[in-house]
Formats: C-alpha cells, structure tokens, sequence
C-alpha cells in the first residue's frame, strides 16, 4: 500500500508541488492521475519512489516511510518499484534484450556487469518480460529500428524484469499516435489485472484515463481535488480538476 499523509513538497524555488496530500492507494489498484499541467502530477509520481524528496509529511510504501531511506536500502527500496518514461530512455543502439537486462544489473555481482555476462536466469527473464508486452520477436533487434510504441513496450519489458510491485509510469503514452497509446494502455491493464501489479500513471489524456483505470486522482494547483471511479468522473468532476474552460478542451 501507498499512504501520503499530510504530505507538502515545495520546491526551492518557492513553488508548490503538494499541498497538505492525503491518499491512500492499496495493492493491485490501476490509478491515473489527471490534471493540468504544473498541477502537481509527475510531483505526486515522483516522491513515491523518492526521486522527489517530500518537504513535511509522512509517505510510506508497503510499511516503509520513504524518507528515511538512504544509501543501499533506498536502492534496494527503489528496484521494487518500476519506472515507465515519456522518453522510453532506452540504449538506442544496441539490442532489445540488452536493454531489457539492464534492469538485472543491479542484482548482479560486479565482475558479471563489467564483463556483460547475463546468467540463463536473467535472459529467461528478460525474454519473459518481451513476450508479455507482445515483442518477443524484436528481441535482437536494435531498439532504434522500433517504432515508438514497441520503444514504450520494451521500457514497460525492462520494468517487468526487475519484478515490481509497483508500476509509476510518468506520461507513457503522450509522445504515441492515438491506436499505439491504446495499445500500450492495454498492456498496463493486462499486467495489472494478470501480473497483480499496482499500476499509478500520471497521463494528460483524460479519455484513456477514464476508459482504461479503475481509479482517477485530479489533482489541481498540489490539492486532490477529485479521487474516486472512473465512472463517476463527471462534467463537474471535469471543472474542479480543469475549470470549465480547460475541461472541455480536455475532453474534445
């Protein structure tokens, strides 16, 4: 479980990231968060695994509070909780799989990542993880041959191989055409419902967030201003996330 209590981040610069948050997301949940931008979204994503400290407050994953985290256990913290990018943020020139392996590194002894020399194991799980996004057959090849939608997948593939019980993926479909971001949505769920991992995304398309998450954050200016079902998400749910104006323009 993920607990925000009475969390505030703000930034050096003065700006507020959160304001006085408090969520409570259980096991196996699939949540999007919605907002515009600068409302605090990626904030909210990021503190989860501390790549955003919090300013007051007390956050915890699975029992732990994140903030006191250092060192090697906030290491070993952090590889139980995936990361999905916007930017993929992939190894362009070389291989599918090695990208995918690259998420075994940080369990292997150091004479084994210096010299590249994966175990079966590894390989096993790296080519598992392809083929439960649907690439297995891409994995020798380049993965700047891909498409960006098989680019997203293999970056969803490198997080699968750290086995996760958490998924954050940060805007993973806003650089995709609109059939490649549906795709990709439904390999969130798949994993979601047949893997039984917690899913948080931030996204800026408010029509994927509602027809593929269980759960919908808004959050407006660090506040959470809406958190319930998708299918309660409503005209006035819409206004108090974006304002009248905004949330139109959200939805055509």
């Amino acid at each position: 479980m993920i607990e925000f209590d009475h969390v505030s981040k703000v930034y050096p610069n003065g700006t507020v990231g959160l304001d006085d948050v408090n969520l409570k997301i259980e096991d196996g949940e699939f949540v999007a968060i919605i907002g515009l931008s600068g409302a605090g979204k990626s904030t909210l994503l990021r503190s989860v695994n501390r790549m955003h400290d919090i300013t007051s407050g007390t956050l915890t994953v699975n029992g732990t509070n994140v903030s006191e985290l250092q060192g090697k256990s906030l290491r070993k913290f952090r590889r139980g909780i995936g990361m999905v990018f916007q930017s993929f943020n992939l190894v362009s020139r070389t291989t599918v799989i090695r990208n995918v392996l690259s998420a075994r590194v940080p369990e292997m002894p150091f004479w084994r990542v210096l010299l590249g020399a994966f175990s079966k194991k590894d390989k096993i799980t790296a080519l598992e993880a392809l083929d439960n996004v649907g690439i297995l057959d891409k994995a020798y090849i380049r993965a700047d041959q891909l498409s960006g939608g098989q680019q997203q997948r293999v970056a969803l593939a490198r997080t699968l191989a750290q086995d996760p019980k958490i998924i954050l993926a940060d805007e993973p479909v806003a650089a995709l055409d609109p059939v490649t971001a549906k795709q990709v949505m439904e390999d969130f769920v798949r994993i979601n419902k047949d893997m039984g991992i917690s899913i948080l995304l931030n996204i800026h398309h408010v029509e994927l967030a509602l027809q593929y998450a269980q759960r919908i954050i808004g959050i407006r200016a660090g506040r959470i201003v809406y958190d319930g079902p998708s299918d309660k998400v409503d005209k006035a749910v819409l206004d108090s996330i974006y304002g009248e104006d905004a949330a139109r323009e959200e939805m055509e």
